[in-house]
């Protein structure tokens, strides 16, 4: 068919199905064809088949509105309600009323990420009755973390009498401020045969040669923080007996550069995330041990490292380059050239802290700014960082999280060209003297979906 005729019948068919549409005002007593007849027989002429009648439907009445009192108990909006909290502010959700605990306890996806907590020292007045109702309801909501506060050998019998369930439940289990021993330690991890997570902060009582005992392969995370008793044997324990071991934090004053060295390289296929919090004596000797078995490290930690230096810093740049996450927080050794080292070589680098580094000025400062992948940023309390190292920074289009809390010299100036950068989530200005309630109105207006932490 050519295009002239092609167009012809279009023409007609508009011209047949307007005249059809105009002309049903005036046929109200016949049936009205539907839009699809309609335009079949615009398009191909009437149908010569008489249309059977329509059966005749009564129509049912809608369903009435439901009265506020009714809408805040229905399941379906509920569960569209919930999911604008996070599992936190759930918990005082379900103290509403037993219709919305209800709700929120018949699923374990309200729960996800969190832990219980429980001090030992207000369970010890409570009923059988009522522990054995709570434990259920962990049950129930799918929470899988226990945290046990003020735990002494009884209270861990206690639990593993009471929560029988825990067995093959329990995911994780923190013991904070703890007076268990390494007797107590052992019975909990025998019971929990499900466990993957492990947590001693304050457990005062826990020894070297506890963990060397109970330790199981089965933990994949664990941190050790302020335990007296715990140095350089524990790690060896961690080392030799924690085969699948992906995290591991440690906090303890006593452990020494030896520490490090019983890690060897079957541990790098496993080991991803080491967190070295506070260990005063480690030396850049620790850091060659790091990297020659570590090689593998995306997070790694060495706040409060003190005595670690450029030349460690620029160890770690060299032979860790799969790092995601870098923590030199109070490092004060650390200087502008290990920031150059940085910004060489750790070139998938997304997360930066440089908390209380001292030492840093602008010039470390413009180093950083050449850093393409860098995410987050934080500089509270770099004390020699003026407007100038905050220009640098402007030129930054990956940084979505900026920390600058603390930073004396900085003037309302200078933190007014932040607003060029426009992908910024979060900026915190604590502690600034030069910001003033002007400055945060200024950012406010120009960066309105950004979290600005005044």
């Amino acid at each position: 068919m050519s295009s002239v005729s092609a167009q012809g019948v279009v023409e007609r068919a508009s011209a047949e199905l307007s005249r059809r549409i105009t002309g049903l005002g005036l046929r109200g007593r016949k049936r009205s064809p539907g839009v699809v007849e309609r335009v079949t027989n615009a398009l191909c002429g009437p149908t010569t088949a008489t249309a059977a009648p329509r059966v005749p439907r009564r129509r049912r009445p809608s369903p009435r509105p439901l009265s506020w009192n009714q809408f805040i108990l229905e399941e379906k909006f509920l569960e569209k309600f919930f999911l604008y909290f996070n599992a936190n502010d759930r918990r005082t959700l379900a103290q509403v009323c037993t219709r919305w605990r209800d709700i929120l306890y018949s699923s374990p996806r309200w729960w996800s990420g969190l832990a219980a907590v429980l001090d030992c020292r207000e369970l010890r007045s409570t009923t059988g009755c009522c522990m054995q109702r709570f434990y259920n309801s962990l049950i129930r909501r799918g929470i899988r973390g226990v945290v046990l506060v003020s735990a002494s050998d009884d209270d861990i019998n206690e639990f593993i009498r009471q929560f029988s369930l825990s067995a093959h439940h329990i995911h994780a289990i923190s013991l904070k401020g703890c007076t268990i021993t390494d007797r107590g330690l052992e019975a909990v991890l025998d019971h929990l045969q499900v466990l993957f997570e492990l947590e001693l902060t304050g457990c005062n009582e826990i020894t070297e040669a506890g963990l060397w005992a109970c330790l199981t392969p089965r933990i994949v995370s664990l941190t050790l923080t302020d335990c007296i008793n715990i140095a350089d044997e524990a790690v060896g324990a961690v080392a030799q007996l924690l085969p699948s071991l992906y995290e591991f934090s440690l906090q303890a004053y006593h452990v020494t550069d030896a520490a490090l060295g019983y890690f060897s390289p079957k541990q790098s296929a496993s080991l991803s995330v080491l967190r070295l919090h506070s260990c005063w004596e480690l030396t850049n000797h620790g850091v060659v041990n790091i990297v020659h078995s570590l090689p593998n490290l995306t997070v790694l930690s060495l706040s409060g490292c003190s005595k670690v230096t450029d030349e460690g810093v620029e160890l770690l740049a060299e032979n860790l380059p799969r790092l995601r996450s870098l923590d030199l927080s109070w490092c004060p050794r650390v200087t502008d050239n290990a920031l150059e080292y940085i910004a060489c070589d750790l070139n998938h680098l997304e997360e930066l802290t440089l908390d209380r580094c001292v030492h840093i000025t602008d010039i470390g400062v413009g180093y950083i700014s050449t850093m393409q992948s860098l995410v987050a940023l934080f500089l509270r309390w770099c004390s020699q960082v003026r407007d100038f190292g905050v220009q640098h920074l402007c030129g930054m289009r990956s940084l979505q999280l900026l920390s600058l809390a603390g930073c004396p010299l900085l003037t309302s100036g200078g933190l007014s060209s932040l607003i060029q950068l426009r992908q910024l989530r979060e900026l915190e200005l604590t502690n600034c003297p030069g910001a003033s309630p002007e400055l945060f109105d200024y950012l406010h207006e120009h960066l309105p979906r950004c979290l600005i932490i005044e």
